[in-house]
């Protein structure tokens, strides 16, 4: 850091010191300054902090103490812990107990801590205390506390001050961000200029060109988790699904699906004799429907037995006993044929009804299939 001397267009530099060679403590200096200016510690406005205690000793059973703990913008509580010169070892620890400890505040008891902090500045300064509630209430730009809620479950903050780091304690820091704890280190430098002293905090982690990337991988993986339970029970059902479905064809005119297993797809395929080409029951949260797919890899083969089986639609669907839609899908190499039923899948009291169908509708499928696909096969190989 240089001081600018405009008078003669000149930079002097300025020394970096550590916090004990200027005779500063912990508790009596650093701590009193971010109590009275938390700004030092906000990135921007909306990040601005309320400090609502100082040297909390709340906790049951333990007489442990945080330095500083403070509200942001959102209601959320900030445990702020001061270390000077050295973060030492345990302070990642430490904060994440003080952290373990505030998770279980209520919206009552956060007030109560701050009206009783409220309460003391009052007594030191002989004035009558300010009201914690009404001070909340303009701090959090509400109508009312009942308009926000306080201290959310897994929304603590931790801030961590010191003038050096570490490796281990930026190493924990940085790892515990995956997860989604929000923790940030400020390096904070006192410096000498002559008889001037000053005083330089600098968030270290995470950096603010970083912050809202990592805000963003945060934010990707809780939406991968939720992506990942979502197909966790999408298979647990559709396995549950298929197993009650291949019972019911057991007892069926259909012998489709006797050597068939149960999967965790949405799809459960059966051979027709022609390479490549299958029957299949589907199974999806709002459908359920047959069909036979025509999908080798070669497309003039697929388009090959979709034209001549569409060669005889009329006679095919007066078999079947309804219209199928039919999809030469020009785009693909595969094509199809299908008849589908809207439904709501995942209610497994629809599902009696739902194998009743499907059972029904495959017989009828490949009964009304068989005679047309035999010919065609004839004449595939023909072709070759």
């Amino acid at each position: 850091m240089f001081k600018i001397d405009p008078t003669h267009n000149r930079i002097t530099p300025i020394e970096a010191k550590r916090f004990s060679e200027l005779g500063f403590s912990e508790r009596k200096h650093l701590q009193e300054w971010l109590e009275h200016c938390p700004q030092a510690l906000s990135q921007d406005a909306g990040d601005e902090l309320l400090i609502i205690q100082k040297e909390f000793d709340g906790f049951d059973d333990t007489r442990e103490r945080l330095d500083l703990l403070a509200l942001d913008k959102e209601g959320n509580l900030v445990i702020i812990e001061n270390k000077l010169d050295d973060s030492g070892r345990d302070v990642v620890w430490q904060a994440l107990k003080y952290a373990s400890y505030c998770a279980s505040l209520s919206k009552a008891q956060v007030v109560d801590i701050y009206q009783r902090y409220l309460n003391q500045k009052a007594q030191e300064s002989s004035q009558p205390p300010e009201r914690a509630e009404d001070k909340l209430i303009a701090f959090l730009d509400v109508d009312d506390l009942d308009a926000i809620q306080l201290n959310r479950n897994r929304s603590q903050r931790l801030i961590l001050v010191a003038a050096r780091y570490r490796k281990e304690v930026t190493s924990t820091v940085l790892w515990l961000s995956q997860f989604g704890i929000a923790c940030q280190c400020f390096k904070v430098t006192p410096y000498q200029a002559g008889s001037e002293l000053f005083l330089n905090l600098e968030q270290i982690i995470p950096t603010p060109e970083s912050s809202d990337f990592m805000i963003s991988m945060v934010t990707k993986e809780a939406e991968d988790t939720r992506v990942d339970t979502e197909l966790k029970l999408r298979h647990t059902l559709r396995l549950a699904f298929w197993e009650q479905m291949l019972e019911a064809f057991i007892h069926s005119q259909c012998r489709l699906f006797d050597n068939i297993s149960p999967g965790k797809d949405h799809w459960l395929s059966a051979g027709s004799g022609i390479s490549a080409m299958v029957y299949s029951a589907i199974f999806s949260k709002s459908e359920i429907r047959v069909e036979f797919s025509m999908q080798r890899s070669d497309a003039e083969a697929n388009t090959f037995v979709f034209v001549r089986l569409a060669a005889q639609k009329d006679v095919i669907e007066t078999a079947f006993g309804n219209q199928f839609d039919w999809l030469p899908l020009p785009e693909k190499k595969a094509c199809r044929i299908v008849y589908a039923k809207t439904v709501d899948g995942y209610d497994k009291d629809n599902w009696p009804d739902m194998i009743q169908w499907l059972v029904q509708h495959m017989t009828r499928l490949e009964l009304a299939l068989r005679e047309p696909l035999r010919v065609i096969n004839q004449q595939l190989r023909q072709h070759g």
